[in-house]
């Protein structure tokens, strides 16, 4: 097995190369926020005041979680307030979301319209901590663990679960 070695901002031409099932290993600096940051997020992003809260998303990734001190694990990305980010922030941008679990054919297939990806990451906090190597409230401090970072990681390795208008959770596959 081959591990396709990544480095934020990702080019369009590097997302348009990965297929379900590849493996990845993420390194530079990604966002982290989950359920009470997301929305908050997309709103900047349709209102188009990203720049007003210091966040540039072109070629990055959100990987879903909350930032605590024992460290960083993925959360469903099928939830609500999660799984209705995907496409609004990759307009923004966004071209890697980062969590666990299925997501909808609908959100697979605007995905591809917008060349982005969905990768899945286990949940090992300890080890994701070790790859972690800085972290920095961006913004919405008072939301604590759940305030929207950005993190600096090395070799964060991942499965590409949707791309292409594919899922990994597809009965053809």
């Amino acid at each position: 097995m081959q591990i396709i070695n990544l480095t934020t901002p990702f080019s369009e031409e590097a997302i348009s190369k990965l297929k379900v099932g590849d493996v990845v290993s993420i390194s530079g600096y990604i966002f982290c926020g989950r359920d009470a940051v997301l929305p908050k997020i997309v709103k900047h992003a349709q209102e188009g005041t990203l720049e007003d809260i210091n966040v540039n998303l072109k070629g990055g990734v959100i990987f879903h979680t909350a930032v605590s001190p024992a460290g960083v694990g993925p959360t469903s990305s099928n939830k609500l307030e999660i799984e209705s980010s995907f496409i609004p922030l990759s307009k923004a941008g966004v071209k890697m979301h980062l969590g666990k679990g299925a997501i909808k054919p609908e959100t697979v297939k605007a995905l591809e319209e917008q060349n982005a990806v969905f990768a899945i990451i286990p949940p090992v906090t300890a080890l994701l901590e070790s790859l972690t190597s800085e972290r920095e409230v961006i913004c919405y401090p008072d939301l604590g663990m759940e305030a929207l970072y950005r993190i600096k990681v090395n070799n964060y390795q991942a499965i590409i679960a949707a791309a292409k208008g594919k899922s990994i959770y597809d009965k053809e596959i």
